[in-house]
């Protein structure tokens, strides 16, 4: 690494129109070292400008971040940082509210922004001729942005976030286990002692005026840095950033919050309440470091001892004795300080007091049998394999700058954050174990199902809201709002140069004698290898014996435990020894065998890849444990109001005939039945590699990779038939199935049908994704600027069809405020009805064609992305050009076309529609839709007696 620190101003008139920029430093990558090069600068105005040179694909990604974070709200205001990153969305003097996904989207890029307790970024990646566009549309919102808030913005963004928090949070299952943990963590006026997404109660404190101020304080260019990655030229990067960075004026100056270690002085027991789940679970919290503190890399290393994988001591004690359902250990680090967690989820029936005496003997087994050097060996493999493989795209380069860059104030230290983990000892274990962790106090919270669960102790800690501020309250006083005065017109956006050419990868194909088509690229950014065998069939072969339907996942779990020559527990040691997976899962329609390694072990793996396919061991005491994990996962999803609207709405969409009316992972009915023998049956009947499709992405050549597959060569070709599977049974009439989730803040809608199309690359079913597009596809489409941002209602709702070999169903989703359920049925039904009436308009034509027409940089950039289309072409015997195809059919498509589609496909008289939500408040209001009401249990049982109370 070369890295070249420089105090020099660059002074360039025709380049920079307002100020003087200065190269803090420049960092160069020299042979096989870990590094993101990088340039470094500094506007006049305090922004800081990164700068990644990386010309492999024609994209570029532009991230600029806040350092601001939830860490900084007001006592009593929680939420506000993230409510504030919600409202950046909403428009600026020169962007149109909602506009900023539209022109991010019709670019064919993708944005995103999210917020953590100490800071808050923004995101695009986008076609590298855009670059401009994004940098105007950022600079907008940073200088330019306040004159464009209104009070209905306001409103309809704090619903949104609510509603967020309702599906997020407190809809979902253990969900507010981090606000409970940090209440009892942290003491009062710690920044760490409320969560990011913030306390209804506090969201609703806040007003227009408050926003205001947390922009004006917090959202100057001194307090943030640009990080621009990809196809770029640094010499425009920055004479772009000074055109329209360069002349906001810097915000107030920000100090790094200097807090101290917190402390516990004794065990602090909480319990929580939640009837979204089946198991109690019990959670040791204790605080530990900052991240990048000397001590976090050995916390890192103890977490992964305890809690990680099949000879982690949690895994064993709870795990493979089939006491728990999942036990783990994690160790998230932030700028102030860090968290140890100790999780268990216990299987009904026991004491947590019982699992508390467990987890502390745990901790007295540790401190006696120490550290390995097996364990250093795993350890320092599997954080070697994730640092390289997270810089496959240039989003994960510049997201690894920023990051650095907030929260260090140097990029540079890619390789010293390795390097520190490279270097751990075992004393360097054991001393942070005793510092921290052993005989420590902590945060045990006990999470229940019901108020008759006994939690493991009577809770002693009650979190306060009162005490002193343990930070200076921020002084909002003052704050001015002074605009930039430039020589050019912001309301002009820029026009981008023409879109890059993009080149789709080049492959080679081959086909083994026994049937195996393989198909493969060479990716040499990383060096990486990924391989992907797919074997055709999966759920689908449950159809011979739907009464144990659930068969082929269970086959496929058995074949991630014990082979011939390795336990399981072995297999997944010799595995993270060299930091490489090999994962065995199937779903509808095939297995999936993936595996992925750094090239140097590439050999090792594929040897534990050819055992784990050709020898599985299929041990009957594996088999019991994963037969109680499938059967007591399948019973807690019947508490999860978004499993419960997959689970019945596909039941509904297909019909009890139909093995798809049945999930993947089978029904308590069908997995109760399942033998070993069957698995074993279900094995050698249905794995054969004339069903087998390999994909090959990674930095290795044709040549290379198949001198290596001997073993897939002389499997035995059994001649395998993939099932035909039924029609599924049409719809009879609209109707409405309410499936009551009692007292649920939020409602699950799902709405469709099951069509005749089988997915196709270029015909119909191509053009039925164009024709949704703009209804339900894009975040600016119809039915997700209704219910999210002009009512409020929702966190994101949706459409789209969904189909593979055989035809899919049409779905339109969300889930939505529960007081609003009847009036987002009313909102669905009334967009897909006007879009199949009306049709689309020549602005959505126009949106579609741009969006969809320039993605292609996107589409091939990642060994995930290449694999994926490789997968395609090699799955549905396609033609590389039918990439071509698809570009003309976007170009060519009229409205009569999209309007003839919409008409066929978008019917509301055979529709199904589905709610999960709490019927006592709801249902009155959705039999006033004038649609049959039909009820359901959560399984999709029709109730024949309704006896739900209705609220009067």
């Amino acid at each position: 690494m070369k890295k070249i620190l420089l105090a020099l101003t660059i002074s360039c008139s025709a380049l920079f129109a307002y100020s003087q920029t200065k190269l803090i430093e420049k960092v160069e990558k020299k042979g096989d070292e870990v590094v993101i090069p990088y340039e470094k600068y500094e506007l006049s105005n305090g922004l800081t400008l990164i700068i990644h040179e990386d010309h492999s694909d024609p994209l570029v990604h532009v991230d600029i971040t806040y350092h601001v974070g939830s860490a900084r709200e007001e006592l009593t205001k929680s939420g506000f940082a993230h409510f504030f990153e919600h409202m950046m969305f909403q428009g600026s003097d020169n962007v149109a509210d909602e506009e900023h996904f539209k022109i991010v989207t019709e670019s064919g890029g993708t944005l995103n922004g999210s917020t953590s307790r100490d800071r808050t970024n923004y995101y695009q990646t986008v076609p590298s001729n855009q670059l401009e566009t994004m940098l105007w549309l950022e600079a907008d919102r940073m200088g330019f942005f306040l004159d464009a808030v209104t009070n209905e913005k306001f409103e309809i963004q704090r619903s949104t976030v609510k509603n967020e928090k309702g599906q997020n949070v407190l809809n979902r299952p253990y969900g507010m286990w981090n606000e409970k943990t940090m209440a009892g963590l942290y003491p009062y006026g710690h920044p760490y002692s409320w969560s990011t997404i913030g306390l209804l109660e506090d969201l609703d404190r806040a007003d227009l005026n408050d926003l205001k101020n947390f922009f004006l304080r917090w959202y100057g260019p001194n307090n943030a840095a640009l990080t621009v990655g990809g196809d770029v030229n640094p010499e425009e990067v920055i004479a772009l950033a000074e055109k329209y960075f360069g002349s906001i004026p810097r915000g107030p100056e920000v100090e790094d919050m200097a807090l101290g270690p917190i402390t516990v002085d004794s065990d602090r027991y909480v319990s929580h309440v939640d009837n979204n789940i089946r198991f109690p679970a019990l959670m040791f919290t204790y605080p530990t470091v900052p991240s990048m503190h000397p001590d976090e890399a050995a916390l890192d290393c103890l977490s992964e001892i305890l809690g990680t994988g099949q000879s982690s001591y949690f895994f064993k004690k709870f795990v493979l004795t089939q006491k728990a359902l999942q036990a783990s250990v994690f160790h998230p680090t932030a700028e102030l300080s860090g968290e140890m967690t100790m999780f268990v989820l216990p299987y009904p029936g026991q004491t947590l007091a019982g699992f508390e005496t467990e987890m502390r003997q745990i901790l007295d087994e540790f401190a006696t049998n120490g550290v390995s050097e097996e364990d250093l060996v795993k350890f320092r493999a599997n954080q070697e394999s994730s640092t390289i493989n997270g810089l496959a795209s240039v989003s994960g380069k510049v997201s690894q700058l920023a990051r650095y860059q907030f929260m260090f104030d140097n990029p540079d230290m890619i390789n010293r954050d390795l390097q520190r983990y490279l270097n751990i000892t075992a004393e360097d274990v054991m001393r942070v174990f005793n510092k921290y962790i052993y005989k420590q106090a902590g945060v045990i919270l006990s999470y229940l199902p019901d108020e008759e669960t006994v939690p493991a102790a009577e809770d002693n800690f009650i979190s306060t809201k009162d005490g002193e501020n343990l930070f200076p309250l921020t002084d909002y006083t003052g704050l001015t709002y002074n605009k930039a005065t430039d020589s050019f017109d912001r309301s002009v956006r820029p026009t981008p140069g023409a879109s890059p050419l993009v080149k789709v990868p080049d492959f080679w194909e081959t086909k083994m004698k026994n049937g195996v088509k393989v198909i493969g690229t060479t990716s040499d950014e990383i060096p990486t290898v990924a391989i992907q065998l797919t074997l055709n069939g999966g759920h689908k072969f449950d159809a011979n014996d739907p009464t144990k339907s659930g068969l082929a996942e269970i086959t496929a779990s058995m074949m991630n435990e014990s082979t011939a020559n390795y336990t399981a527990e072995e297999m997944q040691e010799e595995l993270r020894k060299i930091g490489s997976s090999v994962n065995i899962y199937a779903d509808q329609n095939s297995t999936t065998i993936s595996l992925n390694s750094l090239k140097k072990n590439l050999d090792r793996t594929l040897e534990l890849m050819e055992e784990k396919i050709l020898n599985p061991g299929f041990v009957q005491a594996d088999f019991d444990r994963v037969i109680k994990q499938q059967m007591e996962s399948i019973a807690a999803s019947q508490k999860d109001p978004g499993s419960i609207a997959s689970q019945v709405y596909t039941r509904l969409l297909y019909g009890d005939e139909h093995i798809y009316s049945i999930p993947t992972g089978g029904i308590e009915e069908t997995v109760g039945k399942i033998t070993l023998d069957d698995v074993k049956s279900f094995y050698n009947k249905y794995f054969s590699p004339n069903l087998g499709e390999l994909v090959v992405v990674g930095d290795v050549s044709q040549k290379e990779v198949m001198g290596k597959l001997d073993f897939l060569k002389s499997w035995e070709n059994k001649k395998v038939e993939i099932p035909s599977l039924p029609e599924p049974k049409p719809g009879d009439q609209t109707k409405i199935y309410l499936v009551d989730k009692v007292d649920a803040p939020q409602s699950e809608i799902r709405i469709g049908y099951v069509t005749d199309l089988p997915y196709d690359a270029t015909g119909e079913y191509y053009k039925t994704y164009l024709m949704n597009y703009p209804l339900g596809g894009a975040f600016n489409s119809r039915i997700n600027l209704n219910l999210r941002e002009d009512k409020g209602w929702t966190y994101g709702a949706r459409s789209f069809f969904s189909s593979s070999d055989d035809a899919g169903p049409y779905t339109a989703s969300a889930g939505v405020l529960g007081t609003a359920t009847d009036s987002s049925v009313v909102e669905f039904m009334k967009e897909i009805r006007n879009y199949r009436e009306g049709g689309i308009t020549q602005d959505e034509l126009t949106f579609m064609r741009q969006s969809i027409g320039q993605r292609d940089a996107r589409s091939y950039e990642t060994p995930r992305q290449k694999a994926g289309f490789l997968g395609r072409i090699v799955h549905y015997d396609l033609d590389k050009s039918f990439v071509d195809e698809q570009t003309k059919i976007v170009n060519s498509i009229t409205k009569e076309e999209i309007n003839r589609l919409a008409s066929k496909y978008l019917s509301d008289e055979n529709l199904y529609i589905l709610v999960v939500g709490d019927a006592a408040s709801n249902r009155s209001k959705l039999e006033k839709l004038g649609y049959e009401i039909v009820d359901l249990d959560e399984k999709g049982n029709v109730i024949e007696d309704n006896n739900i109370d209705v609220d009067k």
